[in-house]
C-alpha cells in the first residue's frame, strides 16, 4: 500500500490540506502564509509534518525557488478537486443560513483585475445563487477610492496600497511586476530592461488627485541612491497618460498587464529589473461591510 493510500486512509487535517493547496498554488512560503494568516514558520512547520506523515518530499525548495515535486503534483490533483467540492457545499449550506441574497456591485483597476475578478464571481454565484455579484464599472487613476465613498460599488479591486481610515482591505488578488513605459522613439526603447534608478534619467508622469502615500510607492521620488526624480506633467486617467508617453512628453512605471492590453507601436514596455511586486486587493468601506461582502471577500480569499 502507497503512503498517499495509507494517509488517505487516516483522519484528514484540514491545516495540513488548506496549507499544502494554498502552496502548491503560491509556489511561496510568504504569500501561503499571508493568504492564510500564519507566520512563514508555521507555514513551514505544518508542510513539513505533512510530509513526515506522507514519508516523502512534496516540495523541491532551493533560495530561488519552490516547485512541487511528481509526488506532490500527485497529491494536489487527487485532493484539490474533492477539496473545492466540499468548500463549495459547505459555503452554501452557510450561505442559505444567513440568507446572502440580493446584489454585489463590483468596480476594478486595470483589465487584468477584472478578469480575476470575473472568476470569482462564477465560483460566487455557484455558492450563492441568490446573490447576483456584477461588474459594474472601472476606476480611473486620478481617485480611484471614489465609487467606495459615493457608494457606486459595494467593493473595488484596486491598486494597493490603500491607507484610509474609513475603508477595510481585504484579501490580494493580483501581484505583478513592473514595467516602464516610454515613447517608442525615447533612447530608453532600444533597451532590453532598466532598474529603478534609470527614472531619475528623464521626466516622470504624475497623476493628480491620487493619495500622496500611493503615488510615492509607484512613482518613488527619489532614486535609491537619493537622486531626486522628475515629476512632469499630470494626468487623471490612464489613456491621457499613454497619449503622453506616446509624443514622448515624459515616461511612466506601470504594471505588466499593460504589455498585455495596451500594446501600441508608439510605445515600448521595458521590465523593471529590480522593482519589488504591485499588488491588487479587494477594498470595502467599513461602514457598509455586510454578509454580502464577507462571503465575497472570503472566496476570493481562497479562490
Amino acid at each position: 500500500m502507497s503512503n498517499l493510500h495509507q494517509w488517505g486512509r487516516g483522519r484528514l487535517d484540514e491545516q495540513e490540506i488548506e496549507t499544502f493547496l494554498t502552496l502548491a498554488e503560491e509556489l511561496h512560503f510568504r504569500r501561503t502564509a499571508e493568504r492564510l494568516g500564519l507566520s512563514q514558520g508555521r507555514t513551514s512547520q505544518i508542510i513539513r509534518k505533512l510530509e513526515r506523515r506522507i514519508g516523502t518530499p512534496l516540495f523541491e525548495r532551493t533560495s530561488r525557488r519552490v516547485s512541487l515535486t511528481p509526488i506532490g503534483r500527485q497529491l494536489r490533483d487527487g485532493i484539490e478537486p474533492a477539496h473545492r467540492q466540499i468548500q463549495r457545499e459547505i459555503a452554501k449550506a452557510a450561505a442559505a443560513g444567513r440568507g446572502i441574497r440580493g446584489g454585489l456591485r463590483l468596480g476594478f483597476f486595470g483589465p487584468a483585475t477584472a478578469h480575476v475578478l470575473s472568476q470569482i464571481i462564477d465560483e460566487f454565484h455557484d455558492r450563492h445563487p441568490d446573490c447576483e455579484a456584477q461588474l459594474t464599472l472601472e476606476t480611473q487613476i486620478d481617485d480611484h477610492l471614489a465609487p467606495l465613498r459615493n457608494e457606486s460599488v459595494d467593493l473595488l479591486a484596486t491598486l494597493l496600497p490603500v491607507n484610509e481610515p474609513d475603508l477595510t482591505v481585504g484579501p490580494v488578488l493580483l501581484r505583478e511586476s513592473y514595467v516602464l513605459a516610454v515613447s517608442s522613439r525615447h533612447p530608453f526603447a532600444r533597451r532590453e530592461t532598466v532598474v529603478l534608478d534609470d527614472l531619475a534619467r528623464d521626466t516622470v508622469l504624475t497623476v493628480d488627485g491620487a493619495p500622496a502615500y500611493w503615488l510615492d510607492r509607484h512613482i518613488p521620488p527619489r532614486t535609491s541612491a537619493g537622486e531626486p526624480i522628475r515629476r512632469g506633467p499630470s494626468v487623471t486617467t490612464f489613456q491621457a497618460a499613454l497619449a503622453l508617453v506616446a509624443a514622448g512628453k515624459a515616461m511612466v512605471p506601470l504594471t505588466c498587464q499593460a504589455t498585455r492590453y495596451y500594446a501600441r507601436p508608439d510605445i515600448a514596455y521595458l521590465p523593471i529589473t529590480d522593482a519589488p511586486e504591485a499588488a491588487y486587493g479587494l477594498v470595502w468601506k467599513t461602514t457598509r461591510e455586510n454578509a454580502r461582502i464577507r462571503a465575497f471577500a472570503g472566496l476570493a480569499a481562497r479562490v
